[in-house]
This record gives structure tokens, C-alpha cells and sequence, in this order.
């Protein structure tokens, strides 16, 4: 976190107590580790942090970092001394133990922010991740591995049989943060299923955001990487797929090239999306050196390929819980991001009877508010019965007519906390005024809050995208969950809690569509520019449904030209 907070980063949340800008030592007491602690546990730990805050004012350089940390330790501890039930922290195995809790709170902490695992790690997953970790250290940056397959790809060397038995998989940082987040997952799986190490291009935001994900290694492409110029790498590359796989004769060798690039934006050509096809044993297994760019969640395709078809039965047999699982391994916030999730939780919806998350993505221009979108929100809450209606006015008393005492709400009335997310504000305005303003019909206690209201998106903009994660984050947090469709950032909000969403579809000619949401078939994100042909036949020029080849891959509910992963046997319980 910069030294010098600015105006921008305290406006995130306007609570006293809450208040980020207090510097890095302000966020211990959101990354202790919680537990049950006595009553002599507690004195003593107040004791010690009585003696603290000379130090703190010394190294912050904050005069109001001592008075709200200490607020925020003691009160925590008594909170967490009310926690009676040790939780599995390691996930099931699927966590290692051992790292760092003060340099990444958010691995061992969030669970005790979410509910259970609705879906377990299977032995075998968790025997590939120790595989793929082992993998990573041994060839990773810094090892001697490393530094000699980039030296052979700065010199461009080629004939590389995979030396050192070591191979890598470059992912570009590209579009916005909830794309970046959906391909880092599928570059991930990706790379677990073709033996190579994954490095991700940092951009200007991923060191911000995360934390690293294995032990004893970096998942950060280093800055010194020796390709010139592939960041600017593009679909017409003599290195893409595509074109080296038109180029070579069919049994030519693939060690013929430094590199190969994989072109799977969603709108690649049909030749760069023959890359899903690979097997990587006839190809793509002799270059040691793969560059990918994807913008969106290429999973539901992988599963289409042959090739990796009973790798990825053993690891998810369930194949709704891909992601979910996967990011729970392999993305866990920044203690700064961390902070700014936890704080707005305890304030605004810890003590909820209920979390309601409501995701708004609108795609019109200059991102304005629109009564379509609104109305939509509401009718969707009210069909689903996820909001309660609200009581008429009951206004003056008229000539000759009694005035009506007000509603009134019983101390052990239900309350139910709503978590509004999007650019604009304005939706979430209209909602807290409804429920202000008027009594809901059922007597429930409705609070809407907004972390923030950025008005346009900016990428890769810093405090922008750890906004938008600590978001994502809490909206993982709720109980049930509203998004719009096409909307990525609302597929990793879903997913990340293992939520299964109502999704609102997009508006056509600015009308509230009918039905206005449908509930989804599953929790995991929708592919949204998957090939159009069966992979054994690769017969590109026939346009296939894609979504009819395998049943666990299935049309989207708000994309019908997308792909996504569901589990048939319980499709109607998810």
C-alpha cells in the first residue's frame, strides 16, 4: 500500500474503524489466526498491544494507526472468542500448511468467512497439485532449470526435446480483472494437464491482487523475461498456432520452434482454436516454450478434448465444481485486499440473518443508469422471492379519516443485509430509498450497501482492480446471489463461493425480458467463445453444438453460443 493514502483509497469504505488507510500494520487483527481464545489469553494479548503502539507510530508514520488498530485487535478477539467450532482450514488437503499467515492472511483465513466446501478435492487432485507444486520449484525463476531454457529461448535455439524435463506455459494479462481471473484458473488447469510450469504475466495489478499461490515459488512471470515483444503477440503471429500448425507438414517436428503461441481470445480464428484439439503429444509436447492469451474461462472446452478426457474424470469427478475448487487452491487475496474484504463484511453484513448479493453489469454506453435494469433487479428479486415487497405509503390522514400508526419492526425481527456491486450507484440508491422510505411486507429488516461506485471501468488501474476483487470476494460471501449475464465479473463471484446464481439476461430494445432471470444449472462460469467443431474430426468448415457432445457440457442460460460444465445427475439439486 502506497505511504501516502489518498482520497480515492479512503473513500472505499466510510467507516471510522474500518478505515484502510492505516498502513500495513493496521491489518493484524485481520490476520490472526482465528481461533478460541481465554480469558488470560485475551489480557495478556491486550497487554502486549497496549505496549505496541510507540513502535507502530515510529515505522507507520500515521498518527491515527495506533488509536484504530487497537479498536480493531480487541474487538476481534472477543469476536473470534465466540467461535466454537475449529474449521478446516487446509480445505481437506487441499491447502499445504506452513506458509506464511502474516504474509497472506487470506489463505487460512477465508474460511471462516464462507461456508463449508459444497464440493471436496478428490485424493488424486490433491496428489496433482503436490505433483504440479514439486514441478514449479524444481523449474521455476531462480532455478538453474530456469535460467537455462531462457537463455535457449533468448538465443533461439531450437531442437529442445523439453531439457531438464522442464516446460512452460506463459499466460498474458489481458482484458479486465474478471477475465484475468477466469483465465488464470483455465491456464492453471491447463498446465496441470500437460506437465508444464505456469508463469503469469504480472501486467501492472497481479502482484497487488495476490498472493503466491506454491510454496517455495514464484508464479510471476520474472521481469526479465527474454522474448522480446510478446506481450504484443496477436492472432497473425508467424509463432501462433494456427499458422505453425498450417505451416508443418502433419509429421514434421514441432522442436523446429522456440515457442508456439496460443491465440484463444474469444473470438480467435477457427485455425488458433484448433489449439483445444492438441493433444500435446503429437505437437505441443516438444516445445518448451507455450504463450497463451485467453480473455475468458476455457474449461467446458478442455473437457471436450479426448486427450484429457480421463485426467480430468479422476481429478472432478463432479464437473460442476471446477472452478470453485480450483480457485479456492489457487487465488487468495493480498492482506491490502484481504483488509478491505473483512472490513466491509463485519461492518455491513456479518450480523445479517441473510446476504443477498445483487452483481450489476450494464452494457450501454458510457455505463449510465437505465430504468430497464432496475426494473429488471426488482422483478427478478420479487419472482425469486429474494426481496420482500414493501408496504404502501400510508401518508396524511384525509377529512374524516383516522391516520394510521406507522409499521413498526419487533426486536426479533428478521434482517437481511444486501450487497449491491457495479459501477454505477445509482441502482443501489433506488433500492435502500424503496426500502427506506417504505416498511417491507413480510416485517423483514433490509440494509443495501455498496462497497463502491467507480462510474467507468478502468484496466489495470491499481486501486480500481482491488476494489473490484475485494467485491468479488465478498459477493462469494452472501447466501444467495443475482448477476448479469455476460458478465464475468459475476461468474467469479458466483463461482468463487460455490454459488449457484439467478442470472438476469441481457435486455434486448430496452425491455425487461420475460422471465427476468433464470436460475443457472450450475456454478461454474460460462466459456464464451468455445469452437464449433468435435475435436476427433476437427472439421472446421461443419458448424457443430458443441453442447450436445458430452452431458456434463452444456449451453449457457445467457449466452446460448457459450459452453458450460454441469453435473447431469443432480442438475436440478445444485
Amino acid at each position: 500500500m502506497d505511504k501516502k493514502c489518498s482520497r480515492e483509497e479512503s473513500s472505499w469504505l466510510e467507516v471510522e474503524e474500518a478505515s484502510p488507510c492505516t498502513g500495513k500494520k493496521a491489518d493484524k487483527a485481520s490476520i490472526a489466526n482465528p481461533r478460541r481464545w481465554s480469558s488470560g489469553a485475551n489480557a495478556v494479548a491486550v497487554a502486549l498491544i497496549m505496549t505496541i503502539p510507540p513502535i507502530l507510530f515510529i515505522f507507520s508514520g500515521h498518527l491515527d494507526a495506533p488509536a484504530v488498530w487497537i479498536k480493531s485487535t480487541v474487538a476481534g478477539l472477543g469476536a473470534r472468542g465466540e467461535s466454537s467450532k475449529k474449521k478446516d482450514v487446509l480445505l481437506g488437503g487441499l491447502l499445504l500448511s506452513g506458509f506464511d499467515q502474516q504474509s497472506c492472511a487470506s489463505r487460512y483465513q477465508s474460511v471462516y468467512y464462507r461456508k463449508n466446501m459444497t464440493r471436496s478435492p478428490t485424493p488424486y487432485l490433491i496428489d496433482r497439485l503436490r505433483r504440479q507444486e514439486a514441478l514449479q520449484r524444481r523449474c521455476g525463476p531462480g532455478t538453474d532449470a530456469y535460467r537455462r531454457a531462457s537463455d535457449r529461448l533468448k538465443s533461439g535455439q531450437k531442437n529442445v526435446d523439453t531439457v531438464d524435463g522442464c516446460s512452460y506455459l506463459v499466460l498474458l494479462s489481458y482484458r479486465g480483472l474478471g477475465n484475468r481471473i477466469l483465465a488464470a484458473a483455465s491456464a492453471f488447469l491447463y498446465a496441470m494437464l500437460t506437465d508444464r510450469v505456469l508463469l503469469v504475466d504480472r501486467g501492472k495489478t497481479m502482484g497487488d491482487l495476490f498472493c503466491e499461490p506454491f510454496p517455495g515459488t514464484t508464479w510471476l512471470l520474472p521481469l526479465d523475461f527474454p522474448l522480446q515483444g510478446y506481450k504484443d503477440l496477436g492472432e497473425d503471429a508467424a509463432e501462433s498456432y494456427g499458422n505453425v500448425t498450417t505451416l508443418r507438414n502433419e509429421t514434421g517436428e514441432s522442436s523446429e520452434h522456440r515457442f508456439v503461441y496460443m491465440h484463444l481470445d474469444h473470438a480467435a480464428s477457427v485455425e488458433n482454436k484448433l489449439a483445444y484439439c492438441d493433444d500435446h503429444r503429437q505437437f505441443l509436447h516438444r516445445v518448451q516454450w507455450v504463450v497463451m492469451r485467453t480473455d475468458g474461462y476455457i474449461a467446458p472446452v478442455l473437457f471436450l478434448n479426448p486427450a484429457y478426457k480421463q485426467e480430468l474424470h479422476r481429478m472432478f469427478p463432479r464437473k460442476d465444481s471446477v472452478f470453485y475448487i480450483v480457485s479456492r487452491y489457487l487465488l487468495h487475496p493480498t492482506n491490502d485486499v484481504w483488509g478491505m474484504v473483512t472490513r466491509f463484511y463485519d461492518s455491513y453484513l456479518k450480523g445479517a440473518d441473510e446476504r443477498l448479493g445483487i452483481q450489476i453489469r450494464v452494457f450501454v454506453k458510457d455505463d449510465k443508469p437505465v430504468q430497464h435494469i432496475l426494473d429488471q433487479i426488482l422483478a427478478c428479486t420479487s419472482q425469486e422471492r429474494l426481496l420482500p415487497g414493501v408496504l404502501p405509503s400510508v401518508g396524511g390522514s384525509r377529512s374524516g379519516e383516522a391516520l394510521r400508526p406507522p409499521p413498526t419492526t419487533t426486536a426479533g425481527a428478521r434482517s437481511k443485509a444486501v450487497l449491491v456491486t457495479g459501477l454505477n450507484g445509482w441502482y443501489h440508491d433506488s433500492i435502500r430509498e424503496m426500502y427506506w422510505r417504505s416498511a417491507s411486507a413480510n416485517g423483514e429488516v433490509v440494509s443495501v450497501h455498496q462497497p463502491s461506485r467507480e462510474e467507468h471501468q478502468r484496466m489495470f488501474h491499481r486501486m480500481q482492480d482491488m476494489k473490484a476483487l475485494a467485491e468479488m470476494y465478498l459477493l462469494s460471501m452472501t447466501d444467495k446471489i443475482v448477476t448479469s449475464g455476460w458478465s464475468t465479473f459475476g461468474y467469479v463471484g458466483t463461482a468463487l463461493g460455490g454459488l449457484t446464481p439467478y442470472i438476469m439476461i441481457k435486455p434486448e430494445n430496452e425491455e425487461v425480458p420475460d422471465p427476468p432471470c433464470k436460475r443457472a444449472m450450475s456454478m461454474e462460469p460460462c466459456a464464451q467463445g468455445p469452437p464449433y467443431f468435435e475435436c476427433t474430426r476437427k472439421e472446421v468448415d461443419k458448424l457443430l453444438d458443441t453442447g450436445n457432445l458430452v452431458p456434463h457440457v452444456r449451453a449457457c442460460e445467457d449466452m446460448s453460443w457459450g459452453l458450460k460444465l454441469t453435473e447431469p445427475i443432480s442438475e436440478k439439486d445444485v
